[in-house]
């Protein structure tokens, strides 16, 4: 029998990735070019060419047993403070190695810092939608998730009803922009005001509450949007980075948590966040990625290639009549579905072969994820798909 807990888990396992599973099936039925699928944020656009440059470098130039070895279980010491410097040369920020942490990933880093931070019951704020694994990550170490519904016309955190809900139990707050699954930034009027919420019910509640700051889609960011540096604003802060996305690195596993020395409690959060490495684990980030990375801090993937898809993908499927905000990053559209059940309409659309996410793995039930991070061809391909999908509700619709 395997832990009652995990039981729950494995029975409320991601829809995302059942999606994913159900493509690669449907796929061996019609053939690969035949199906759509739009379930996983997998990159399409290949690393920057300077990836494959660091990894022959370093593996020809530096010494294996270093190079493949144990190191701190914060990561080198060197990589980190490249890291610093770099943050600090873009945001104009004062962080050293010593607010640094290498993590296996985004994942990775939000459950160190949980691990680190929580006891159990004590309060993980989400706004809707959010990404479906944040739930998990809380129960993992007995915390407990409390949702704040979506503002369904911007797509941004509902401040009010946060103000409302937040408790003395309440120790972080998650947020995650550029968004997943609605492609929303929110834009540093938001972050202010989401600050001034905090500030006011710390000193009212006379605790600290840490606001983590999920960015792996920070560098995904359509004409001159602008993305706040959350640190800058809020002191008890903590950034979790991946290059999963900046770099088209996911199966790399690679990223880092920011603990600022201005947060509460700095010194002992610091250092239970590198035992949380060792004992969930990980021991440390990978070696050699690490590596690489700290060679490549001045690469980027090409957006343009996302931009060219968000705007195929959005301009067609709103002509066709879908409802949906157009995303200033990442590289998801959130669609209103045609029908309340959105679990109904997702299954609808593999009739066309097309894989959607519904927006209740995300908390917001009634709307469907599209992942446009896929070849333009995938996308042309699905197109005649969702017009008959629309045409087919329409007609429904009319004959009542």
């Amino acid at each position: 029998m395997i832990s009652e807990k995990m039981s729950v888990m494995v029975k409320n396992s991601s829809v995302t990735r059942a999606m994913f599973e159900e493509g690669k099936r449907l796929a061996a039925i019609y053939g690969k070019e035949n199906v759509y699928d739009f379930s996983l944020g997998n990159p399409s656009v290949a690393p920057p060419a300077s990836v494959k440059e660091a990894v022959v470098d370093i593996i020809t130039n530096e010494d294996t047993t270093f190079l493949h070895g144990y190191m701190n279980n914060s990561g080198y010491e060197d990589v980190r403070e490249k890291i610093a410097d770099k943050l600090n040369k873009v945001h104009q920020t004062s962080f050293h190695s010593e607010n640094i942490i290498m993590t296996v990933g985004a994942a990775g880093g939000l459950n160190v810092i949980l691990k680190t931070l929580l006891n159990p019951g004590e309060e993980v704020v989400v706004f809707a939608p959010f990404f479906g694994e944040y739930r998990n990550y809380a129960d993992n170490y007995d915390g407990k998730l409390v949702v704040i519904s979506p503002d369904k016309e911007t797509f941004l955190p509902n401040l009010k009803e946060l103000e409302e809900k937040l408790t003395s139990s309440a120790k972080a707050v998650i947020i995650n922009t550029p968004n997943n699954p609605t492609g929303v930034v929110y834009s540093e009027e938001t972050i202010k005001e989401l600050s001034k919420v905090l500030e006011k019910k710390q000193q009212e509640f006379g605790t600290s509450i840490y606001l983590i700051s999920d960015e792996p889609y920070r560098e995904l960011v359509y004409g001159d949007v602008f993305v706040p540096y959350v640190t800058k604003y809020y002191r008890n802060t903590i950034v979790g980075y991946s290059y999963s996305k900046s770099l088209s690195l996911p199966g790399e596993r690679i990223g880092y948590l920011v603990i600022p020395s201005e947060v509460d409690e700095y010194e002992e959060i610091f250092a239970a966040a590198g035992v949380a490495t060792r004992i969930l684990g990980f021991v440390n980030a990978p070696s050699m990625i690490q590596r690489v990375v700290a060679s490549c801090l001045d690469s980027e993937v090409d957006v343009s290639v996302y931009n060219e898809n968000r705007e195929l993908l959005y301009n067609s499927l709103t002509e066709y009549g879908y409802s949906c905000a157009k995303p200033q990053g990442a590289f998801y559209l959130f669609v209103k579905t045609l029908e309340e059940d959105d679990k109904a309409f997702c299954e609808r659309a593999k009739k066309y072969n097309i894989l959607v996410v519904p927006g209740s793995a995300f908390g917001c039930p009634g709307y469907c994820r599209i992942a446009y991070c896929v070849g333009k061809s995938t996308i042309e391909g699905a197109l005649p798909g969702f017009g008959k999908l629309y045409e087919e509700y329409r007609e429904e619709t009319a004959g009542r």
